[in-house]
């Protein structure tokens, strides 16, 4: 019956005789006739079953689907508004801190990085707390925020608006989490 499946719908002009062949294969060999033994093929697959197209019929429509089913493409775990939101971040934060914190390290404080372990250990590990040190800045990380204070903990360079700290804020926290992998920026 499973061989029935990998039939496409219209292979009407199947003979009986062609299905019992497949069936009596797949079952362990043919059967001769009243005799309960080998056919008179000597136990051999029926000429259809060795022919190099039915094994490739019947194997490849299920191997395609397991291959299909278990891609990267159909287990991404984001959605294409999600992916958006992560290039819009990844572009902020190639713009604004990579200068410091390239691929999630610290180049000027090295147990101050964005990986995770150190997020933790820091307080900085929610979404929150990276917006609040984005925003305002803290130790040698320099505040983005537009109303940023006191005046020296706040950058020198271009600010940044309150939705963009918030997208780079959760592009980090996605990053810690997933262990900074490498995110390709489309260009603008």
């Amino acid at each position: 019956m499973q061989l029935l499946q990998c039939l496409s719908p219209g292979s009407a002009s199947i003979s009986p005789r062609f299905l019992a062949n497949k069936r009596n294969a797949v079952a362990g060999g043919t059967r001769g006739v009243g005799g309960g033994g080998p056919g008179r093929d000597g136990g051999k697959a029926p000429r259809d079953l060795r022919r190099a197209g039915f094994l490739g019929a019947a194997v490849a429509p299920p191997l395609v689907a397991a291959l299909v089913a278990l891609s990267p493409l159909c287990l991404a775990p984001v959605s294409l508004c999600q992916t958006a939101d992560i290039q819009r971040g990844a572009v902020l934060f190639h713009r604004a801190c990579i200068g410091c914190h390239d691929a999630g390290g610290n180049i000027i404080q090295p147990g101050a990085t964005l990986f995770m372990k150190d997020l933790q250990r820091n307080g900085v590990d929610t979404e929150e707390e990276i917006y609040r040190v984005t925003y305002f800045g803290k130790g040698r990380m320099p505040g983005f925020g537009e109303n940023c204070t006191p005046r020296g903990q706040c950058t020198f360079g271009s600010r940044l608006q309150e939705e963009e700290i918030r997208e780079l804020a959760k592009f980090v926290k996605l990053q810690a989490d997933q262990g900074w992998p490498k995110v390709e920026i489309g260009e603008d």
